[in-house]
């Protein structure tokens, strides 16, 4: 009798054990990969490109096995419904010979909806379809699919749709490189002032560094900005000038971007720092830099061949960021095509020069600036040798 019981109770044990962990598996779901989710069709057909914001887009989200996935969706384009070669892979042949059949537009969306934006579609439509100004078919039939990527699982991809559209010819430049800004108590004026006519006064860009890689269709990647700054003396990052709404100041000790009760960046110790954005990652570095060379300049001037390379003239603004002043700026400049150098103190003695236009890495005796005609406002910091010129439109 006391086996029975005992053989009864060991079972009953097990039953509430394979209860339990099935309840467990139930509340903690396991990864799965999954092949594929819908993609509805196109509420838009036939839509001028050129008189056109958008094409709005659904689906469904992929079932994941019900893991709690944070899914980011692209929609890419094709214009054979082949889906081999992206124009990103394509671009890294540089003989060319690498054809693309689809692009990936570079929109990303956090829900299962989004609006394909009208010239990111136009701009992949003319690099997939190699089109002159002179040759532009009046309507043409687009493939569309979404892809959805996870952390932990393979990217997935939707079934394909198809609309018609009219397209337009638009040149396929890059994106401008998308600048941050300093402004605080010791840049430039040191009034906090961060409004658009206060660039190169109060405000002043961080610099693109020649060699980095910067996306072609929003102008992000990573910027660096030298220089001196002493303890107590708060500044901030801001995108766009005039305005507060983006910007990077600090909480709790750690950076953070577009916190409105954020307290100004600043330093416990005075010394040189060298500040480093990626503003694709959003990750925000600023650390102790040993400069090569410290020395403080009293003038800097922009010899070249528009000049007749008198370094006694054409000189640049200091912007005076601190006691020690190593930024400077020159503001709606017009150059015909022209090469150029800059020049510390009215002589060659020390100067810089690069290949790279219209950002580069100045270095001792470099090579002749290659400038293209054009309206910039010019920035040069004497201890990196950074230089940036920003066209002005």
């Amino acid at each position: 009798m006391k086996k029975i019981f005992l053989s009864s109770l060991m079972m009953l044990c097990a039953v509430c054990l394979f209860t339990a962990c099935s309840d467990d598996n139930d509340s903690n779901p396991t990864l799965v990969q999954p092949s594929t989710f819908v993609l509805n069709e196109p509420t838009i057909n036939g839509a001028s490109l050129a008189m056109s914001n958008s094409i709005p887009f659904t689906w469904s989200q992929p079932d994941y096995g019900g893991w709690p996935a944070a899914v980011e969706y692209q929609l890419e384009v094709s214009m054979t419904n082949t889906w081999n070669i992206s124009t990103d892979k394509a671009a890294e042949d540089e003989s060319g010979e690498t054809i693309a059949d689809y692009a990936t537009l570079a929109t990303v969306y956090t829900t299962a909806k989004g609006s394909m934006d009208a010239q990111e579609l136009d701009k992949a439509l003319v690099k997939l379809g190699g089109w002159t100004e002179d040759i532009v078919p009046e309507s043409q039939t687009v493939y569309v699919r979404c892809k959805a990527t996870t952390a932990g699982a393979q990217d997935v991809y939707s079934n394909v749709v198809t609309m018609d559209v009219k397209p337009y010819y638009i040149e396929l430049a890059d994106a401008p490189i998308e600048l941050w800004y300093l402004v605080g108590a010791e840049i430039g004026s040191k009034a906090w002032d961060n409004s658009a006519g206060s660039v190169g006064i109060g405000l002043i860009p961080m610099y693109p560094v020649y060699g980095n890689d910067y996306d072609a269709a929003t102008g992000c990647g990573e910027l660096e900005y030298v220089g001196y700054f002493h303890a107590g003396q708060g500044f901030k990052l801001i995108k766009t000038p005039g305005s507060w709404d983006e910007q990077w100041g600090m909480s709790d000790g750690a950076f953070v971007m577009n916190d409105g009760g954020s307290g100004n960046i600043d330093v416990s110790e005075d010394g040189f720092y060298k500040i480093t954005l990626n503003t694709a990652s959003n990750v925000l570095k600023m650390d102790h830099y040993t400069p090569a060379s410290s020395n403080i300049y009293a003038a800097i001037s922009m010899p070249g061949a528009y000049q007749d390379w008198n370094v006694e003239d054409n000189f640049m603004e200091d912007f005076s960021t601190s006691v020690e002043n190593h930024d400077w700026y020159l503001l709606n400049v017009t150059y015909s095509d022209t090469e150029l150098k800059f020049a510390a103190n009215m002589s060659w003695d020390v100067n810089w020069g690069d290949v790279a236009f219209p950002y580069g890495i100045g270095v001792q005796n470099g090579s002749n600036i290659v400038v293209k005609a054009g309206t910039y406002n010019v920035f040069f910091n004497d201890i990196t040798g950074y230089y940036n010129f920003i066209e002005v439109k």
